[in-house]
């Protein structure tokens, strides 16, 4: 039985967004197998809800809400963890030194939940403010305090912030 064309493209475009997909993932998650879970989940979800896609704006933003929804569905099955944090020091000096693709993620997600996320969807992936509040659920202006939020803690890792230097 051949499938439409609508569900073929889906997966198609789909499998285009996995890096940023798991990219996002890791924000939510902080633990990359966890993320990846998140990840497969999602996919499932949006190929078995792939007919409520309407095709108009960005696939991106539908498939970002729809791990959202996703993440917080699981966050209310799971039981909170305790977080391991960095000390900031050593993050400081790490951030001095030749910053690996790792730091950076472990850099990410030593921010407060929801921080990240929103860091990861305006300043890397390029989403406007509304198509983060649209894609996270909330307030424009959550969004910007949020990125206020995330910015200070890049300025203080890197000690250029007012507060920080001496």
């Amino acid at each position: 039985m051949r499938q439409p064309a609508t569900t073929i493209d889906l997966r198609r475009d789909l499998v285009g967004l996995l890096p940023r997909l798991r990219r996002f993932a890791i924000t939510l998650a902080g633990e990359v197998a966890v993320a990846d879970e998140l990840v497969q989940a999602v996919c499932q979800r949006a190929i078995a809800k792939g007919h409520q896609w309407s095709g108009e704006g960005r696939l991106e933003s539908w498939i970002y809400t729809l791990a959202r929804q996703q993440w917080a569905d699981d966050n209310r099955k799971r039981k909170p963890k305790a977080s391991v944090r960095g000390n900031v020091t050593d993050i400081r000096e790490t951030a001095s030194a030749a910053v690996d693709p790792d730091t950076i993620h472990h850099m990410i997600s030593d921010m407060p939940d929801g921080v990240s996320s929103m860091f990861l969807l305006v300043d890397v992936e390029g989403h406007s403010y509304q198509q983060a509040a649209d894609i996270m659920g909330i307030p424009v202006a959550n969004v910007v305090s949020q990125l206020a939020t995330a910015r200070l803690h890049f300025a203080g890792l890197a000690g250029t912030h007012p507060i920080h230097r001496y």
